[in-house]
């Protein structure tokens, strides 16, 4: 980086920001000849004549794509609206945004108070012209190349997962062998209350009579955190209608290997959430290979419960009269 026309005493009499970003904790940990080229980006500064520099490394660890949260990022715009920034400086575009909603709102700020942007090789100023058409260009880059990574991880990985060989978690009934073949879990009991699920439901039509039930012969569930002190560890928790429906609406207890369940559904993600799903009908799941596992029931009958337990929803004119009710009325669940 040279001394430019540029670079004015105005710019040189106020801070230096150097700003430091790395995507992902394994990089942070793995990858330190970044971090140090990053790092040694504040010494360019003072070669550059800024006498007050200051760092900012918050954002290690943490995506640039906008679904998350930067702090280090937020500090710097703050920063420059502030009017101390002289200059801002990091080693590429994709280290200060991988969105152009997140470039642009910069380039803007820098422009309005006059500040500097260097990215390791030369300086540009937002103010002029060419300089800004450029440096639209690396954000528009940035953003390209984070679109082709996840489309080319995506793709790898639905590949793996349409031979099902992709590993998912598994739910409490079934477990990895060492083999890495999947096995019904060993614990008799795990198998024998997942079976109880079934035949009640079988017998009672409803989630919540299957939870009922449970709760009334204090009989708990197995469930497989996958937040905690110990995640993937099998837990037993007392039932209720949500952990009742996650067991009749799971494939892999009907031995289907499945991927695509959820997808992404930008519109109910919530401010400071990486991302939101919802879910798929079961017709739409982009892989779905019956037989893979062990199961506890056949698939028609996995089929079969999913239909009852749409039909118990007291939706009637979506054609869904709910569950049956007690009592000996003629239109018990209709009127």
């Amino acid at each position: 980086m040279s001394q430019s026309d540029k670079l004015k005493a105005s710019h040189l009499a106020r801070l230096a920001v150097v700003y430091v970003r790395q995507s992902s904790m394994a990089q942070v940990h793995g990858n330190l000849e970044s971090q140090r080229r990053q790092y040694a980006l504040a010494e360019q500064a003072r070669a550059l004549g800024f006498q007050k520099v200051e760092l900012i490394d918050q954002d290690l660890g943490r995506s640039a794509s906008g679904s998350a949260q930067r702090p280090g990022f937020e500090r710097l715009v703050a920063l420059v609206l502030s009017g101390q920034v002289g200059a801002v400086l990091c080693i590429e575009a994709s280290r200060l945004a991988r969105n152009n909603r997140d470039w642009h709102q910069l380039l803007e700020l820098c422009s309005l108070f006059g500040v500097i942007l260097a990215d390791g090789e030369r300086l540009y100023d937002p103010g002029v012209y060419h300089d800004r058409l450029l440096l639209g260009l690396s954000g528009i880059m940035s953003e390209a190349e984070l679109h082709q990574i996840r489309l080319r991880l995506h793709q790898g990985e639905w590949q793996k997962a349409a031979r099902g060989e992709l590993r998912v978690p598994l739910p409490a009934g079934l477990a990895y062998a060492r083999s890495d073949a999947v096995i019904r879990h060993p614990d008799e009991e795990v198998q024998a209350r997942l079976q109880l699920v079934f035949a009640k439901f079988a017998e009672l039509g409803s989630a919540r009579g299957v939870m009922r039930y449970l709760r009334a012969h204090h009989l708990p569930l197995p469930v497989r955190p996958l937040l905690g002190p110990a995640p993937h560890e099998l837990v037993w928790r007392e039932a209720n209608t949500a952990r009742v429906h996650h067991i009749l609406r799971n494939p892999a207890y009907a031995g289907a290997y499945v991927y695509g369940r959820r997808r992404p559904d930008p519109a109910r993600r919530r401010c400071g959430k990486r991302s939101a799903t919802t879910k798929v009908a079961v017709g739409a799941w982009e892989v779905c290979l019956p037989g893979n596992y062990p199961g506890y029931i056949p698939w028609v009958e996995f089929m079969a419960n999913q239909q009852r337990l749409a039909d118990n929803a007291s939706r009637y004119t979506a054609g869904h009269p709910g569950a049956p009710r007690r009592g000996c009325a003629l239109l018990q669940g209709i009127a």
